[in-house]
């Protein structure tokens, strides 16, 4: 199979979707490997590492989308990007094409195979290429949340830890998955103190065991949301529906009860955010205020710490890319159901549930 690799192009996204490593363990089992200059680049890989590993690195984007059956990506692809596509041409990246209709259009409308590294489950229902992503992106909801509470940043000059004699800072972390836990690992870490809540019980156990009383636990409820909320300095919105759209668990309202100079970072934007007034942000221009409270809601957040994301990914993507490979695409998402849960779109169809419901367009089941 010939194999694309995009150079990224949103803001400030530095990731590669393959290491040079990768490409070499797919040249040895006889595929192509097509890389747009300086693709690696951000990611501290240089061209000459690629074709060392026997990639062929060409200049032009259309070029790589022209030699290639599979385009292999990080992000999902812009308006322009969707043009180069061909009809039954495969994709294979994280997608998160509930919020974003306009390229879901565009991409059905190009009647490819999209497979989404979001929605792909392993055998015991996990999501194991979202999982690297969403460790990186909790740990950096903290780090950057700490960041803006600082009054320099317009925050409300709160230090998580604390000192002796003064209480630290409070965190609420609304989910218990893994974008969830790795935030109050984080926050744990940091000395501060920390509510997390979340629908699944057993998870908040988990937690509760794993930090023996160090936390607050809570069972959601619009009254246990709006308690915590209101008395943070941080709100962390670690949501996850997969592939449908983030539900709505703070609304305006309630962030105009929270303190001034607080901070919300909404990791699930990439799905509609879980805060109704979460916006995409970029990393160029990546928060803004809304009834005092600061907004921090960049889409790509691991793209800033791109060597390790980039390593992180290939470990998560490179079984599911070398079976894709080797069986093609159509032989692959049909021995492989977890994989093929992977598939939102195909020919022209929608194949995932949560992706039809959020735009109002006709499901079709893959198999």
């Amino acid at each position: 199979m010939v194999i694309g690799i995009p150079k990224e192009i949103k803001d400030h996204e530095y990731r590669v979707s393959l290491t040079p490593d990768g490409a070499e363990s797919l040249r040895r089992k006889g595929h192509d490997v097509w890389v747009e200059a300086s693709a690696g680049v951000g990611s501290g890989f240089p061209d000459e590492e690629y074709r060392k590993a026997g990639a062929t690195i060409v200049g032009s984007k259309v070029e790589v989308f022209e030699k290639s059956e599979l385009i292999l990506k990080v992000k999902e692809p812009t308006l322009p990007e969707c043009a180069l596509f061909r009809p039954g041409q495969g994709l294979f990246t994280y997608l998160h094409l509930a919020a974003v209709p306009d390229v879901a259009k565009e991409l059905l409308n190009r009647k490819i195979t999209a497979i989404a590294y979001e929605t792909t489950e392993a055998k015991d229902g996990s999501l194991p290429m979202l999982r690297p992503m969403s460790e990186i992106a909790g740990r950096m909801s903290i780090q950057i949340g700490a960041q803006y509470l600082e009054k320099t940043h317009g925050g409300r000059g709160v230090l998580l830890g604390g000192v002796p004699g003064v209480e630290p800072g409070r965190v609420v972390v609304l989910g218990a998955g893994v974008v969830g836990a790795s935030a109050v690992r984080m926050a744990v870490g940091l000395g501060a103190q920390v509510t997390v809540i979340n629908l699944d019980i057993e998870r908040l156990r988990v937690l509760d065991d794993q930090y023996h009383g160090r936390i607050v636990t809570r069972a959601a409820s619009a009254a246990a949301i709006e308690e915590a909320v209101c008395v943070a300095d941080l709100v962390i919105g670690a949501v996850l529906v997969p592939g449908a759209k983030a539900p709505k668990l703070v609304s305006r309202a309630l962030v105009s009860q929270m303190k001034p100079g607080s901070v919300i970072v909404d990791v699930s934007v990439d799905q509609g955010g879980c805060v109704e007034t979460t916006r995409p942000t970029t990393h160029s221009d990546p928060v803004y205020l809304v009834e005092g409270v600061i907004h921090y809601c960049v889409a790509n957040m691991p793209g800033i710490v791109p060597r390790t994301s980039t390593y992180a990914l290939t470990n998560a993507t490179m079984p599911y890319l070398m079976h894709l490979a080797s069986e093609g695409i159509e032989r692959a998402i049909r021995s492989d159901p977890g994989l093929a849960k992977g598939v939102n779109l195909k020919e022209g169809k929608v194949t995932h549930a949560g992706v039809a419901e959020s735009h109002g367009l006709p499901f079709t089941p893959l198999l």
